[in-house]
């Protein structure tokens, strides 16, 4: 089959998890559960912050910002994949696929920057807490988000460059929930070497730097903990850093994972069910471990249930007046 050009295909199949229509229904009830958990409990984590002033810090600061992005990567892929089962319509316009890789990038890299801005954020205010509040400043959070946010969007450009040079055949079946770069570029009829390249050297640039950055971060945080005289201390110290730790590996971890596991098997069905675990799972447990392991979140979101259910109280009872 004769490959065109890229602007001439008007749209790209989404083969999704399955072709069992029993197993569809499953998938459907599963996903949309994960959904609405990922959804509701980030706003929750960000409302907890707004509300509370005793969370106005940059830790929580740059919580607030990791919920929201985790709200807009798991929203990016997970409902289009629901309306395809639900219309049993596997077509997405060649404009939502590659805004679809974009917007994946996009947050990816964003989220990859967040932890690295989270833990530089612990090192400080570990290794440096006198000067804690002159180093992490309002300004500081906010230059610190916003060249994170300006590095992800320049790696989204530049896939979206990419991308745009690609051709095709008349129909591509993508045998994944959503449109991976990955699967994209095995799918293509033109010569992937410079994308490839590409795709390495910016993947080394993002998420390379910012691991680096979380490494030496907690190089400095475990040697700075280990040299504190009492035991009481050093699980303190090392308790407010516990749960940005189980967030980091829980992140990275499952991206590894996947990465390992395409390497072992050439099944792009299975690449695509273990994808799950990188693009859906992370989202939906960040606030689980946020609110869990650390007591002030627990403290400020009993303290907003107690709130909200005395509001609800006072409307529910009549008016005396």
């Amino acid at each position: 089959m004769e490959a065109i050009n890229q602007t001439a295909v008007s749209e790209f199949l989404l083969l999704g998890l399955t072709d069992d229509l029993e197993l569809q229904s499953f998938i459907f009830s599963l996903f949309l559960s994960i959904y609405l958990v990922t959804v509701l409990g980030n706003l929750l984590i960000i409302l907890v912050v707004i509300s509370d002033s005793h969370l106005h810090t940059p830790m929580y600061f740059f919580l607030s910002h990791l919920s929201l992005n985790d709200i807009c990567l798991s929203t990016t892929t997970v409902p289009k994949m629901l309306v395809n089962i639900q219309t049993q319509d596997q077509s997405i316009t060649y404009t939502g696929c590659l805004a679809q890789i974009c917007l994946v990038l996009l947050f990816g890299a964003f989220e990859s920057c967040l932890l690295a801005a989270m833990a530089y954020d612990r090192y400080v205010a570990i290794c440096h807490p006198l000067r804690y509040t002159v180093i992490m400043s309002t300004r500081v959070c906010a230059l610190l988000t916003l060249s994170s946010f300006f590095f992800s969007i320049m790696d989204r450009l530049l896939h979206s460059l990419m991308i745009l040079r690609l051709s095709f055949c008349t129909e591509v079946r993508i045998p994944h929930f959503f449109c991976e770069l990955a699967q994209i570029i095995r799918l293509t009829h033109s010569d992937t070497l410079v994308d490839n390249i590409v795709i390495y050297v910016a993947a080394f640039i993002i998420g390379g730097v910012a691991v680096f950055g979380i490494m030496l971060s907690y190089v400095h945080i475990v040697s700075s903990i280990l040299r504190m005289p009492s035991s009481e201390g050093k699980y303190k110290a090392f308790s407010t850093c516990g749960s940005h730790l189980s967030v980091v590996t829980l992140f990275y971890g499952t991206g590894l994972g996947v990465y390992i596991g395409s390497l072992i098997t050439d099944s792009p069905k299975k690449d695509a069910v273990t994808s799950v675990m990188y693009t859906v799972v992370p989202q939906m447990m960040n606030p689980f471990i946020y609110s869990l392991r650390n007591g002030d979140m627990k403290k400020a979101l009993w303290k907003l249930i107690h709130r909200i259910l005395f509001l609800l109280q006072c409307d529910s009872s009549p008016n005396l007046s």
